[in-house]
């Protein structure tokens, strides 16, 4: 059973009223985070079109939560300029969230040359489309917290901090952030259009079954009997429940629409203090809420570079947009095996699940 999550103080609302019968583009629509966002975005009421590739995983949050049940569902690669320039003309969005990308570090070094194509060149082919699109008032790019250059530091990176990557992945996001710069100087700024990047840490919650990835990996052992092999178990990153970080995308895209100069520049989304928590910490809790069926040893074989250290500092969403995560790292564990512990039952509802914790998560101000 899950504890009630505890609401955490100074939050801001997202606001029904600023998204009741307005058309959103969402591009990755059929990704775990486009999932979740699609349907908060179509239980405020707005008009949304997807558009991304089919499904990248199966199982997969899109299907699960019957994300297409709420939504125009659109399939295109944002590599194809004209297919991508037709689905956005075609719908003429007033606000543009764009999560489609090519999210996974290890598949950075398999495929170098795909991750630029899709996280750089897909990125310029969306923005490209947005500017010839009347409508249009708002674009939230994500992108992660992995654009800075990592120094292993102590102290968590502010958005000043300088762009980096040592990865494929990483650098291709932060080449991301460059050509959202470059759009939003030369194209958007004089249209009053404003265009936001969102920098968030490691996403957890229901439904995500990519691959290398470690909750998805520890249900993926506790479903089949096996042990999960993880690596860098004490390294550290900054976990928040999946729907933290979108209610910041919401309110930063709320913003904009208010007043576009004024927020039309990189955030940072990140967890308190408390959620930068080592690997090994967040298995723990994971398995703790499966009754020992979640079984996992430190895979000592050689991998790619990754960061030992991550840390974001959200200090500025606070501060500006009165944003702050709602979920403590206990109760964003506590949801997403609640999810999971659904889906492993074979009792179905996940949608109605889906639903359930939007809703909740809103009555956390």
């Amino acid at each position: 059973m899950v504890e009630r999550p505890r609401a955490l103080e100074g939050v801001v609302s997202v606001d029904a009223a600023a998204w009741r019968d307005k058309r959103v583009l969402v591009t990755g629509h059929t990704g775990f985070k486009g999932g979740w966002l699609s349907l908060w975005l179509a239980s405020l009421g707005a008009k949304v079109r997807g558009y991304a590739l089919e499904p990248p995983t199966q199982p997969s949050f899109f299907e699960a939560a019957r994300v297409a049940e709420v939504l125009d569902d659109r399939r295109g690669d944002i590599r194809d300029e004209v297919a991508t320039r037709e689905a956005i003309a075609s719908f003429d969005p007033e606000v543009v969230f764009h999560l489609a990308a090519q999210p996974l570090v290890k598949e950075g070094y398999r495929a170098p040359v795909e991750t630029y194509a899709v996280n750089v060149v897909g990125t310029a082919n969306v923005l490209e489309a947005c500017r010839r699109s009347p409508a249009l008032r708002a674009v939230v790019v994500v992108t992660t917290d992995k654009v800075y250059e990592n120094r292993e530091w102590d102290r968590a990176y502010v958005e000043t901090d300088a762009l980096g990557g040592r990865d494929p992945y990483s650098n291709s996001k932060a080449c991301a952030e460059l050509v959202c710069d470059a759009f939003r100087r030369s194209f958007f700024a004089d249209r009053g259009v404003g265009l936001a990047t969102a920098r968030a840490g490691n996403v957890i919650g229901g439904g995500d079954w990519a691959a290398d990835r470690l909750i998805p990996d520890l249900v993926r052992a506790a479903a089949s009997g096996n042990e999960a092999l993880i690596r860098n178990p004490r390294s550290t990153r900054p976990w928040q429940h999946v729907l933290d970080p979108l209610h910041g995308y919401l309110a930063l895209a709320q913003a904009l629409l208010r007043s576009p100069a004024q927020y039309a520049e990189a955030w940072n989304f990140g967890p308190d203090r408390g959620g930068d928590r080592p690997v090994e910490e967040v298995v723990a809790a994971l398995a703790s809420r499966f009754e020992d069926r979640v079984r996992w040893r430190a895979d000592t074989a050689s991998h790619p570079h990754e960061a030992e250290k991550l840390m974001l500092d959200s200090t500025k969403a606070r501060e500006r947009l009165g944003w702050a995560p709602r979920l403590a790292f206990d109760d964003a564990i506590g949801l997403t095996a609640a999810w999971y512990g659904r889906f492993l039952s074979g009792k179905g509802a996940l949608r109605g699940e889906s639903d359930a914790q939007v809703r909740y998560h809103s009555t956390l101000a």
